[in-house]
Formats: structure tokens, C-alpha cells, sequence
């Protein structure tokens, strides 16, 4: 087990609804604060931190939340989800050790954020997202933003169709109260995967899982708060 002190929050907004706009230009100050703020919390891998300069955050957020976009803090957006704070995205997003070559999983799209920044560090991500609203205006962003690697599809992350194959990388972004066997085959030999774990509306923790042949290694990283993952299909939305 890793120790640590860190504790991350992610808070719960309530869902706001709003249309894409033109990408705004962001103040040069609030950037350069988001920048400082990884480098200050301990972010260090420098891939990573231009994978977070580069992605417009601005643009996966509601409108009434662009003003908040480059602060260090969870904003709400559709169906009831949220977009993580920045810091928790790179923190995971530099845990998996994203290369060049790989494939990764991402389970629970949402805005389509987490998946933009994992693109510019990988070959190729397959993010699966519950709810038809979310995935649908997360492909459209992704596509209209350039992030040509990355193929939302509507699924349930609880059971991976066969045909998707393996990854050399996964990482979940809501809650499991475990990591499904299942979910952990898919990982290639050598392959991480990245989930909050633990029960839902409360405490939980980062869990890093490493596939080593046919066993597997666990560590667990720090306390975070994410909203849970739940199987199936979202009937509505």
C-alpha cells in the first residue's frame, strides 16, 4: 500500500443544461494559476502537464461554468455528473503512465474531458459512457475540437462487449465499490488500471492495479470523492 495525506474531494454540482459555444480565449493569468497549481501539488511528469495546457478546458463545461473553468474544482454538467477537478485529472491521468503506444479504456466519458487528455499521450482511447445525452455531445465536442483518437461509444462499463479487445491502459472515473474481475482481464500483461473504490455517496480510494502475467498488483493511492459507477444503461438520458 502507498500512504499518503493527500485527500481529494470531488464535489457533486447540480447538472446544468447548455448548448456548445465558440471556444472563448482564457485569460492568461487564470492559465498560467492552473499550470502553477499542478506543478505546486506535485504534478511533475511534463508530457502530462502539456496534455492539461493543451486541452481546453473551457470547452467541456457548461457556459454558466466557463468562468470557473481553470480553477481547482469539480463543476457539474449533465445528468447529474461532474467533470473532475483538474488536479485529480492530471494526478490519474500521470498515475496510468500513458505511452505513446497504447490503447486505453476509459469508463464514464462525461464531457469528454479526461478522454481529450488522455489522446494526446496515447494512440488510441475508447471511452464508454451510460448515458445517450452525455456520449453523444461528448462525441460531437470531441470530433468538433480535433481529438480525432478518441471513440465514445454508448455502453455499459459493467459489461465490456468481447469484441472491444484489450487495453494496455484503463482507468474508471466514478465510483466502483470493487474493480470487476472482468474489467481487470482486459488488461494486457503489464497493463494499469485506475478506479475510485469504495462505497458510494461517501469516502473512497484511488486504487492503481498492475497486471503482472496472470496475477495482479494493488496500491492504493489517496482519498478522493467521485459519483458512483453504475451498470447498465441509463434508461432516459
Amino acid at each position: 500500500m502507498i500512504e499518503s495525506r493527500l485527500s481529494i474531494e470531488i464535489k457533486i454540482h447540480c447538472p446544468f443544461k447548455s448548448s456548445m459555444t465558440s471556444r472563448p480565449a482564457s485569460p492568461p493569468p487564470e492559465k498560467m494559476k492552473f499550470q502553477l497549481n499542478l506543478r505546486q501539488r506535485g504534478i511533475s511528469d511534463q508530457a502530462v502537464l502539456r496534455a492539461m495546457e493543451d486541452v481546453p478546458r473551457e470547452a467541456f463545461v457548461p457556459a454558466v461554468e466557463r468562468y470557473f473553468a481553470y480553477r481547482d474544482t469539480a463543476l457539474g454538467i449533465e445528468c447529474g455528473q461532474t467533470i473532475s477537478q483538474p488536479f485529480v485529472v492530471a494526478y490519474m491521468t500521470e498515475q496510468l503512465q500513458v505511452r505513446s503506444h497504447h490503447r486505453v479504456l476509459e469508463i464514464g466519458t462525461g464531457s469528454g474531458y479526461q478522454a481529450a487528455v488522455l489522446s494526446k499521450l496515447c494512440r488510441e482511447v475508447l471511452s464508454l459512457e451510460r448515458f445517450r445525452k452525455l456520449a453523444d455531445s461528448a462525441r460531437q465536442r470531441l470530433a468538433n475540437l480535433g481529438f480525432d483518437n478518441v471513440e465514445v461509444i454508448l455502453g455499459d462499463g459493467f459489461d465490456i462487449p468481447d469484441t472491444l479487445g484489450a487495453f494496455d491502459r484503463i482507468i474508471v472515473t466514478a465510483a466502483m465499490e470493487d474493480i470487476p474481475q472482468p474489467l481487470l482481464d482486459r488488461l494486457v500483461p503489464g497493463g494499469v488500471a485506475m478506479a475510485p473504490v469504495g462505497p458510494h455517496n461517501s469516502t473512497q480510494v484511488l486504487v492503481r492495479i498492475k497486471r503482472v502475467n496472470d496475477t495482479f498488483e494493488r496500491s492504493e493511492l489517496v482519498a478522493v470523492r467521485f459519483v458512483p459507477a453504475l451498470p447498465g444503461l441509463a434508461r432516459e438520458l
